[in-house]
């Protein structure tokens, strides 16, 4: 018999026995589609975490107070980092594009008889341009607002919605620690980063925020909670990095560990990626299991069938066929069960991949290179566990055969 013959024969007692082929490729298949999807939607978690940390800068650069160790030991860091720190940063690092402080706390804002809890954030003029925000309605504060501590307010677009609804809150009064705000703008929605949400929160000139809402705490300038700094472009973070720490050094006066800590959006990617492919391969690595599962009952099946179709192979036996001919044909079976049981598997997976695209922020994404790989691994486990039965249906003897059926 030529291969085409072989390739016939394994289809038509495949579909002979349809429901026994269907359950033998069961698992074959949930092994499949669970390998793609957890892959694809492995990938689209990383994208949205990659597209919500680029969000907020790609080449943006944190100077937090306080080292690593003291972070760890107390929540409570002394604030080491002033105002004047990041005018020195802006005016004296030649890789830094813009900078920016911000000095947050916890107010009560007020509207009529609309009242919330939210976090305020005195600032610069420059947080648009390094945080990568936009004003949706309405204007930013300006320079001149921060010079005469001004009280004027921008609200994040979910504040908005709390406090104004659908109303326009541009020149509206709002009261924040029993201080009169005017709105003078509303940012676009963004989402949250480091833990703070910009759309529930109030932005002030850090001026009028130390003024009239936080205070001076320090005889060496006006603290800040942290520093936000955007390098030139990505090549120019690591100098930036290097270039702060020296300056940061040099006027905090430090002879021992500094006294701030330096995170930026590069090492969060990098440190996100790492943590997403390591998930997404225990992931796969567990859907995986399945497919192992579904070669044993690829093997078990087989076997049963060699048991059944005794008198089938010893009549082909009688009549000539050879050991590798009956070899050849059980292996067959094997793989067309495990191809068939793949290609299904890939489409169940790539639908549920569409399907969670759909319904949720997740851009997940269908890989070629796992398709292939899972395809290929499936006929591959069908032609390994397809061996041993179809070892054993070559070496039957035919008169044994024949006499056992």
């Amino acid at each position: 018999m030529n291969f085409l013959e072989h390739m016939q024969m394994a289809g038509k007692t495949l579909l002979a026995n349809k429901l026994r082929s269907a359950l033998t490729m069961l698992g074959i298949i949930i092994g499949n589609g669970s390998v793609i999807a957890m892959i694809g939607i492995g990938e689209g978690g990383q994208k949205f975490v990659d597209n919500q940390l680029n969000s907020f800068g790609p080449n943006v650069l944190f100077v937090i107070p306080g080292n690593e160790e003291t972070q760890r030991v107390s929540r409570d860091v002394t604030r080491t980092l002033v105002l004047e720190d990041a005018n020195a940063i802006a005016t004296q690092v030649p890789t830094i594009a813009a900078t920016t402080a911000e000095l947050n706390s916890r107010q009560v804002v007020t509207y009529k008889n609309r009242n919330t809890d939210v976090n305020i954030i005195g600032t610069t003029p420059s947080f648009l341009t390094v945080r990568d925000f936009e004003v949706a309605t309405g204007r930013f504060f300006t320079d001149i607002d921060m010079k005469r501590s001004n009280q004027v307010v921008v609200l994040g677009a979910k504040l908005k919605e709390k406090l104004f609804g659908n109303t326009n809150p541009v020149s509206q009064q709002i009261r924040i620690k029993n201080a009169s705000f005017q709105v003078i703008g509303v940012l676009t929605a963004k989402g949250s980063n480091l833990g703070i949400s910009y759309d529930d929160s109030a932005l002030v000139p850090i001026l009028t925020s130390a003024n009239r809402l936080v205070g001076k705490t320090s005889p060496y300038g006006l603290e800040v909670t942290y520093i936000v700094a955007s390098a030139k472009d990505a090549d120019s973070v690591d100098a930036a990095e290097f270039q702060i720490t020296n300056l940061l050094r040099q006027r905090h006066k430090l002879v021992g560990e500094d006294d701030f800590t330096i995170s930026t959006q590069k090492n969060a990617l990098e440190t996100v990626g790492q943590i997403s492919s390591a998930l997404t391969t225990m992931l796969a690595a567990i859907a995986g299991i399945s497919l192992f599962v579904g070669g044993i009952g690829i093997m078990n099946i087989m076997l049963v069938s060699v048991t059944e179709r005794t008198q089938e192979i010893g009549l082909r036996k009688a009549i000539g066929a050879t050991q590798q001919d009956i070899l050849l044909q059980f292996i067959i079976e094997a793989v067309i069960v495990s191809v068939i049981g793949g290609l299904v598997g890939t489409t169940v997976g790539v639908g549920c991949i569409i399907l969670v695209s759909a319904i949720t922020p997740l851009e997940a994404s269908i890989s070629i290179v796992s398709i292939t790989m899972a395809v290929g691994i499936s006929g591959g486990i069908g032609l390994f566990f397809g061996v041993v039965p179809a070892r054993r249906a070559a070496q039957l003897d035919p008169i044994v055969a024949l006499r056992s059926a």
